[in-house]
């Protein structure tokens, strides 16, 4: 793109042209750019950057690559005074998020009695695209949920209140709304939650392959050779339909104030208006459905633990969020500014010393997990002061596609996808086989390069490298 100029070894700007309100600023290496320009992601930064009240510019992680409207891998602020909110910019998996356990548990361990973790993990999680399971919720344990979020788990017993001190926002978001729901988003919710449902949702049993900052990660509980959990799901139906109604009622809005926007799928409505608040009281109870649900997977997962190692622990790291909308107080210009911060497949990654930061990480910074594809590897980062002042404190959230799903199913095949993993030391079980070739490491990018980039741009510092040893997948 003509307009593009490289700033530095990690950082490229998208100069304003048009009617952009602010350029845009990519962060990718050479090599990553290339791949980022094979499809349209570049011209949806430049559309987010037309967006009324939106500050400094219109911002892409290097697993960016092309969404609904925003980005996946975009992060936007806007003044919540005199800009918008679009659900675009949080995607239709509200509250998509990342859990990582740590366990009293070794390699070898796992090795060992692998094959009956798998089956157990399996057995008793349930998964698969619209799968439901044990539990089926009336319209006050819904509304209590959606409230209350993770808490609502932890006081039926799946979990403790250190897994909520250890949870984004403390596994509640605040201005949650069960009366913006539709009726249709909550039928989609009462049977759903403790699902992992499909896609690239997964359950993987990994270790500690190496430590790259020894204090942070003692901070953290991290050493090398522990095995460890990552649990990889979101808000389910309940949030697929909160995005879909939203977006229908912004698209056929019609009389007040016009919004000029360069796609229909950026339909959005000021912050400040009674559309605006209503989107966002029910993108914070389907938020909250997340959470809970997470916690539910956990509280799961630490029972099929106990049942193949009696006595092992699953400790919760911490559970961050990277499909997301969140008013935050951040620095522009030497004033401090409340700004809503769109995080749509981009992750907070608050430093040392930031309150929202959980006590016992705060000395060092704010945990910032990476999964990349079920062949290769994971990424434990920590959050930092550059990402603050360059990032609105967001950084990228995984590996990102090089092949959409269409794509992979074509081009690499299940005979391909096992020699990977097999190669790879993976087991696995799968709900659909079809998806598992969807979700194959070759449809990613190098989740290596694209920590390689937010670890050199300072946006986030690297902590552990972790590697898969059993995937669950729907």
């Amino acid at each position: 793109m003509a307009d593009l100029e490289r700033i530095d070894e990690f950082r490229w700007r998208l100069r304003r042209s048009g009617k952009m309100r602010v350029p845009g600023v990519i962060y990718a290496d050479g090599k990553g750019l290339e791949r980022i320009e094979r499809d349209r992601s570049l011209e949806q930064v430049r559309n987010v950057a037309h967006l009324p009240g939106i500050v400094r510019c219109s911002l892409a992680m290097p697993d960016i690559h092309w969404g609904y409207g925003f980005p996946i891998g975009g992060v936007a602020a806007m003044d919540v005074e005199e800009g918008v909110v679009s659900p675009g910019g949080v995607g239709y998996d509200i509250n998509c998020g990342v859990r990582l356990a740590r366990t009293n548990l070794d390699r070898e361990d796992i090795l060992a009695g692998g094959d009956r973790l798998l089956s157990a993990l399996f057995s008793r999680i349930p998964c698969g695209v619209g799968g439901g399971g044990d539990w089926k919720l009336n319209d006050r344990e819904m509304r209590d949920l959606l409230e209350r979020g993770a808490g609502w788990a932890v006081r039926r017993g799946c979990g403790s209140a250190g897994d909520l001190r250890r949870t984004e926002e403390e596994g509640c978001m605040g201005g949650a709304d069960p009366d913006a729901v539709s009726a249709r988003a909550i039928d989609r919710g009462r049977t759903q939650v403790g699902t992992l449902g499909s896609g690239n949702h997964f359950v993987e049993v990994g270790w500690v392959e190496t430590i790259y900052d020894e204090r942070t990660a003692a901070a953290f509980g991290l050493r090398e050779g522990m095995a460890t959990l990552l649990i990889h799901c979101g808000s389910r139906g309940l949030g697929h339909q909160v995005c879909g109604d939203s977006l229908q009622a912004m698209q056929r809005r019609s009389g007040g104030e016009t919004i000029e926007i360069p796609d229909r799928q950026l339909a959005c409505v000021p912050i400040r208006s009674s559309a605006g608040r209503r989107y966002l009281s029910a993108m914070a109870a389907a938020a909250n459905y997340g959470w809970a649900n997470r916690q539910v997977l956990l509280h799961m997962a630490r029972e099929v633990f106990d049942g193949v190692f009696p006595g092992s622990r699953l400790d919760l790291l911490y559970d961050v969020s990277h499909n997301i909308a969140k008013t935050e107080t951040h620095r522009v210009k030497g004033n401090e500014w409340r700004l809503l911060v769109h995080r749509k497949g981009a992750t907070r990654a608050f430093p040392a010393s930031h309150r929202d930061v959980p006590e016992e990480y705060r000395a060092v910074g704010q945990p910032v997990l990476i999964p990349g594809d079920m062949g290769t590897a994971s990424y434990v980062l920590v959050g930092t002061e550059r990402a603050m002042e360059e990032t609105f404190g967001s950084t990228c959230h995984g590996a990102g596609r090089v092949k959409s799903r269409s794509q992979a199913k074509k081009g690499i095949g299940l005979e391909r996808l096992e020699r990977e993993l097999a190669e790879a030391g993976v087991r696995y079980r799968a709900r659909s086989l079809k998806t598992l070739v969807e979700e194959a490491p070759s449809a990613y990018k190098e989740v290596d390069g694209v920590v390689r980039v937010v670890h050199g741009a300072g946006i986030a510092r690297k902590v552990a490298r972790l590697r898969p040893l059993l995937v669950m997948k729907g």
